[in-house]
Parts: structure tokens; sequence; C-alpha cells
């Protein structure tokens, strides 16, 4: 059986995240002890806040090397809304800032007066949208093309190396709603808000091999 460790640095619905894994029949611990993360099997890595704000407290309970050793060590990886804007390089939220640096590139912000038929559309990008598949990751062996999953964000992610995308989504702009690198997957979407669809994606987590 799985090991679900969801690091738990302050910020970010954690309680839903792991009432998620236990309805697909996977018990999650909620942590940021760094020998309960070591041992875990299978690392999460939520996110809801500022990018700063989230970096200061990865810093602050010492989860930076905990994470980074993680994803080195081969483990299945997921990253969830801000846990993915976190493994990228840098951000541009509230002026420049570093990220993990796990995945080469940077989190920007949606363009301003984007429009949908000739409305302008409303930031942040909050509610369903659908995901188009670019590569299927084994997360995604349930999902069909055009799924609907749950959105709630300002900013999205920008690889430097477009081989690394699993999925787009287009709000005003397409823009990338998922990575997969190796034994990393993450999402701009909340898969335990996500119904049926988020659910599946949680089962085939906690049974991948990384």
């Amino acid at each position: 059986m799985a090991r679900v460790v969801i690091i738990d640095y302050d910020r970010g619905n954690l309680r839903s995240v792991q009432k998620g894994f236990e309805r697909v029949g996977f018990s999650a611990a909620i942590s940021r002890d760094p020998q309960i993360i070591a041992d875990a099997s299978h690392v999460v890595l939520p996110g809801v806040g500022a990018f700063g704000d989230c970096m200061d407290n990865l810093e602050r309970f010492g989860l930076i090397d905990p994470v980074t050793d993680a994803v080195r060590a081969g483990k299945p990886f997921l990253g969830i809304c801000l846990g993915l804007q976190l493994l990228f390089s840098e951000s541009e939220e509230f002026g420049d800032r570093k990220g993990l640096g796990i995945i080469p590139g940077r989190v920007r912000a949606f363009p301003a007066g984007m429009l949908r038929d000739g409305e302008r559309l409303k930031v942040p990008h909050m509610g369903w949208n659908r995901l188009h598949m670019t590569r299927r990751p084994p997360v995604f062996a349930d999902l069909d093309e055009g799924a609907h999953v749950y959105f709630v964000h300002s900013f999205h992610v920008v690889p430097d190396d477009l081989d690394v995308v699993a999925s787009t989504t287009q709000y005003g702009v397409l823009f990338v709603s998922s990575i997969w690198k190796d034994n990393v997957v993450a999402c701009q979407f909340h898969p335990e808000k996500s119904d049926k669809a988020g659910l599946a994606m949680l089962r085939n987590f906690a049974q991948w091999k990384g």
C-alpha cells in the first residue's frame, strides 16, 4: 500500500486533498516532518495563496530539501495548483521571486483584457474548464480528452521545455494546465475538487510507481 504524504507548510486545502485520497481507498498523512516525508512512497505538494508567501513557509519549516530530495529520489510526486507553480524557476507574482527550480521556466500572470465572445474574462480563472491532452502520464489514464476539472488561479506556468507539457486549457489564452517529467506530475487544477476525473487521477497517482 502506498504511503502518501501531503506536505504541510501552512498553505493549502490539505484536508480536502487528504479526503480525496480517502475517497478512492488510500490513506494520506499530512506532515511537515522531514523524516515522515523521507519515508513516504508518494509525495504531494498542494498550495493556495501567494507564491512568495509559500516559498517563505517552505523555507521557514525546513521543507525545501525534503521536497527536492523526494523528487531526486524518484518518488511519485504530485504538485497541485500553487504546488505546480512552486516547482518552477521563478514567478513574476508581486515582483520576481525564485521558486524551487525543479522545472525550468517561469510563472506568469494572465494578460490583462482577455476576451471571450466579446466579453472580458475575469481573473482569477475560477470554475470548470477542459483539459486538452498533449501527453498522457499514467495518472491521466482514466481521463478523457476534454475532461472537465476545477481551477482557481490568476497565474500560469510557462515551461522552458515544452516537452514537459501534459495538458493545456483555453482561457483567453492557451495555458499549460499540467506537466509531466519523469516521476513528477503537477497540475494547475484541483483534482480533489474535480469530481470523478479528479478522483480517478488521485487513485492513479497512489497506484503509480513513478
